[in-house]
């Protein structure tokens, strides 16, 4: 193992030889080591999916959730630590709020990124801090500029996206983003394909219990960020486990018991 790291982790403020930020480095490990969460979007809105993975039986469900609204226009997807995702999202509410307050009309969702972005970003600049261990999707509406969704990671950079993810499984996701013509799909339509890639990249070995949360903001909201309906979510649930059942091929076949998809 190198030492290189003891010598220069201790603070956020300072490089390595090599110029990293082994704190900001540890920040995103942590991110890497969350649920899954991907936000896609499409001609008309867009749709956030987040694997929550369920660590107790003991848990209320719908307990420690991992999207949020941000503002009547705007959600946020989350993967990281949980208690720091809170700590965002409510800074994002006050940035959103402040600007209501100010200029008369929503926030646009570049300008509300960004503003989050250089706020995270001042976490890995100062010893007396540390980076925040979470990275989040914003998505939003409206009429002007349409569906916009962004992503913003530990370091405090923020890029604009068609389809993003973030977590354990974001390799994975991104290949099965990239297959969509998301261009071309309703928020109705995409959100069965968001359904099918959280179950697709869900981990059954190691993790065995999750809970799927959907939301959507959109034409079909009224350009209001919501949790997708009971009866869309569960079609959209059985969607994806009949489309990712081991005994699809053959429907024939009993499906068998050893299968964490099926009921």
């Amino acid at each position: 193992i190198s030492l290189l790291p003891l010598q220069y982790d201790l603070s956020a403020s300072t490089f390595s030889p090599d110029g990293r930020v082994f704190q900001v480095e540890y920040a995103m490990k942590a991110v890497e080591n969350s649920s899954t969460a991907i936000g896609i979007r499409c001609k008309d809105g867009v749709v956030f999916g987040v694997e929550k993975l369920v660590l107790s039986k003991l848990y209320e469900e719908g307990s420690n959730k991992r999207i949020f609204n941000i503002d009547r226009h705007v959600g946020m997807a989350v993967a990281g630590l949980l208690a720091d995702a809170r700590s965002l999202s409510e800074v994002s509410r006050e940035e959103a709020s402040n600007f209501r307050s100010n200029y008369g009309h929503d926030i646009p969702l570049k300008h509300l990124a960004d503003r989050v972005a250089m706020y995270v970003h001042a976490y890995t600049l100062y010893s007396a801090v540390r980076p925040f261990g979470c990275s989040f999707i914003l998505g939003s509406y409206d009429e002007d500029d349409g569906p916009q969704l962004y992503m913003v990671d530990p370091s405090g950079i923020s890029h604009g996206y068609w389809g993003c993810a973030i977590g354990k499984a974001k390799q994975a996701a991104k290949t099965e983003i990239e297959k969509l013509q998301m261009k071309e799909m309703t928020c109705r339509e995409l959100v069965k394909e968001v359904a099918k890639i959280i179950y697709i990249v869900h981990d059954e070995v190691k993790d065995k219990a999750f809970e799927l949360e959907l939301s959507w903001v959109g034409e079909v909201t009224k350009g209001r960020h919501e949790l997708v309906p009971k009866d869309i979510k569960e079609e959209a649930e059985k969607y994806a486990k009949v489309s990712n059942c081991p005994s699809d091929e053959n429907l024939d076949k009993v499906c068998p018991s050893s299968c964490y998809i099926c009921p």
